[in-house]
């Protein structure tokens, strides 16, 4: 293609500044051009310590690469590039498909920089409805596919899971404990009591009651829900007419619970089938890509991206680019929509077909439900930047980091932290202070006064354990959901290995094996800079001493910590004020004050005998008894 010619600009300037290293970068990728032959292939172009610049693929390597020999008239970007390359790697492919299915793989494992690059890229969750158990799961799955069952999705997230699955064990009450929880228990868990679980493990059903839900679970989740509702119906209607309006009141819970499923569906449209539809907005020099998933004609969320060094790229560009990145560890669903048809359409296409050892169309819809589609994730991508935009620089990448450092799936948007404070066992109060994108949220605070009297004194694991049953079990009861925005995507806990390993026996016990658990030791000599972290799923580990996330789980563990022992010290407070006797109908304040002062305290009045108590001026032998009982008492 001939380009025009223009007077002097900046952008020529700076080339001409480039000129010395331009010159040199164009020399040696003419070098290599005199090998190249005219076969596909993929280029990669490397600095002077080999590290790589670009990854680029080509119908015809020489054709596509003699470009660049020839810098006088590119992007200054790409002259820039030009100026650093050193040295040039070809790998020659059969065919074009071949060619960009390579470009993609290396582009994610190499980072180079100036590729377009998709970051935040963690595998995406699945329902998996296990086969090899007598007694099917019905459970969250990431990560490879290596158990027995059946798979559903992808989800978009976690929370996109954790929300349907909320939903479909309404209707469907299968287990989603552990083999080994549900080999252990001896009694219902709390899942059957708010009617999520039929209690299996207890023998509550029998295995062909149980397998009949799963049978209509699998219908569901394959679509099938029209008639899965039917068959419902006249079930409801036959055990009402045969006036067992328990079991009619079963059935009409989970036809309520589908039909609230159905209803949540952001966008319902049956005809799209299984779909990925994605699109992209450009602004302030930032990318926003949104994908929806749907399948068998149901929204399964949706995820956004921000590619980096995507700024002055055609979005088409962008877009493209983006495709090979996304799919290169995943199966392309049969249909993919776009907001804007990148270059080299049918090639992309075919290289996903051969991916998905299937047929995959990908096109940008122009009428009909499926522009609807598009249009609606344009809009959310272009809400997506202006909330991005608007966020607090500082704080978003901090929490940004934070979900890098742990290998989160997204940066968490509500962090709770826990901590105990107590003098020797007594006045023990557990604190909750919370954290999100705008910092504290103190409105969102909580104390726990520990309750258990069977625990030791001291029992820090023990009153943790306590604090996370209370949170969790009111969560579950009043949010099971996870709609109101209570639930949180971290739990930091001060403490060590020990902590983590109470606070997750907890969560185990109450099924919850969503909400990631992370634990702050102090350091040696408890010096500050010098934490370890403990997580369930990997060995500890140490921060560099200046990294700010470092810094910034310091703070936030210190205002739990701040915030417990204030909570612990107005209770110890109050304690000083009060006294067991005041709990005695008919002590007031003149027979308590001739008990204390003939005993010296409460604790000598709770051992006195009766006869003792009779000998206080002002206490009758009724009275005394009362006394006695009231410290005696197994109550």
């Amino acid at each position: 293609m001939e380009h025009e010619t223009h007077p002097m600009t900046a952008e020529t300037n700076n080339a001409v500044a480039l000129a010395p290293s331009l010159k040199r970068g164009a020399d040696i990728i003419a070098g290599v051009v005199k090998t190249l032959t005219g076969s596909p292939g993929v280029y990669r172009m490397l600095d002077e310590e080999g590290n790589p610049l670009y990854v680029g693929k080509a119908k015809n390597l020489k054709r596509r690469v003699v470009t660049y020999a020839r810098p006088a008239k590119l992007p200054v970007r790409l002259q820039r590039m030009i100026a650093a390359t050193r040295t040039m790697e070809i790998v020659e492919t059969h065919t074009e498909v071949e060619a960009l299915l390579l470009e993609s793989n290396l582009i994610k494992k190499l980072k180079p920089r100036y590729n377009v690059l998709l970051r935040d890229d963690k595998s995406f969750p699945y329902i998996l409805l296990t086969t090899k158990s007598d007694w099917p799961q019905l459970i969250k799955h990431r990560g490879s596919r290596s158990r027995d069952g059946e798979y559903f999705g992808p989800f978009a997230s976690a929370g996109a899971v954790n929300r349907t699955l909320a939903a479909l064990q309404r209707a469907f009450p299968l287990r989603n404990c552990s083999d080994n929880i549900f080999a252990s228990r001896t009694r219902p868990c709390l899942q059957y009591q708010i009617k999520r679980c039929t209690a299996p493990c207890v023998d509550r059903i029998s295995q062909d009651d149980y397998g009949a839900i799963v049978d209509e679970a699998r219908d569901f989740l394959t679509g099938d829900s029209r008639n899965l509702q039917k068959g419902l119906l006249s079930r409801m209607e036959q055990a009402a007419a045969d006036m067992d309006y328990e079991t009619a009141a079963i059935f009409r819970d989970r036809i309520k619970a589908l039909t609230q499923i159905q209803a949540r569906q952001d966008i319902n449209v049956q005809s799209v089938g299984n779909a990925d539809i994605i699109a992209a907005h450009e602004g302030s020099g930032l990318v926003c890509i949104q994908v929806f998933f749907f399948r068998n004609g149901q929204n399964f969320g949706n995820r956004t991206y921000f590619p980096t060094r995507a700024s002055g790229l055609p979005i088409a560009d962008v877009l493209a680019s983006f495709l090979g990145q996304f799919y290169s560890d995943k199966t392309p669903p049969p249909t993919i929509l776009v907001n804007e048809t990148p270059p080299e359409r049918d090639l992309i296409a075919n290289a996903l077909s051969v991916r998905a050892d299937r047929k995959v169309t990908l096109s940008k819809p122009s009428r009909g439900s499926k522009r609807t589609l598009v249009e609606h994730a344009y809009s959310n991508a272009r809400e997506a930047l202006a909330r991005r935009l608007a966020e607090s620089g500082t704080q978003r990448r901090l929490l940004e980091g934070l979900a890098d450092a742990f290998n989160l799936d997204s940066a968490p948007q509500r962090i709770e932290v826990y901590d105990n404070s107590h003098i020797s066992g007594t006045n023990a109060v557990g604190g909750m202070v919370v954290a999100g994108p705008d910092g504290l949220m103190k409105s969102a605070y909580r104390k726990f006064n520990i309750k258990d009297q069977n625990l030791e004194p001291g029992d820090d694991y023990g009153m943790m354990q306590e604090v996370m049953t209370r949170r969790f079990q009111r969560a579950q009861r009043e949010d099971p959901d996870r709609q109101s925005g209570t639930w949180p995507d971290l739990v930091l806990i001060d403490g060590g290995q020990g902590h983590l390993k109470a606070v997750c026996e907890v969560m185990a016990e109450l099924a919850i094996d969503d909400v990631p658990v992370l634990a702050i030791a102090k350091g040696p000599d408890r010096d500050a800079g010098r934490e370890r972290f403990f997580m369930s799923d990997k060995p500890s580990f140490m921060l560099k001493p200046n990294d700010p996330v470092l810094y910034f789980l310091q703070r936030l563990r210190d205002e739990a910590h701040r915030f417990a022992i204030g909570s612990h010290r107005a209770r110890r407070k109050k304690a000083i004020g009060d006294s067991p006797l005041d709990e005695i109908a008919g002590i007031g304040a003149s027979r308590k004050k001739a008990l204390l002062h003939h005993f010296g305290s409460a604790r000598s009045v709770g051992d006195a005998g009766v006869a003792d108590l009779e000998a206080v001026n002002g206490i009758s032998g009724p009275m005394a008894k009362k006394i006695y009982d009231h410290f005696h008492s197994d109550g």
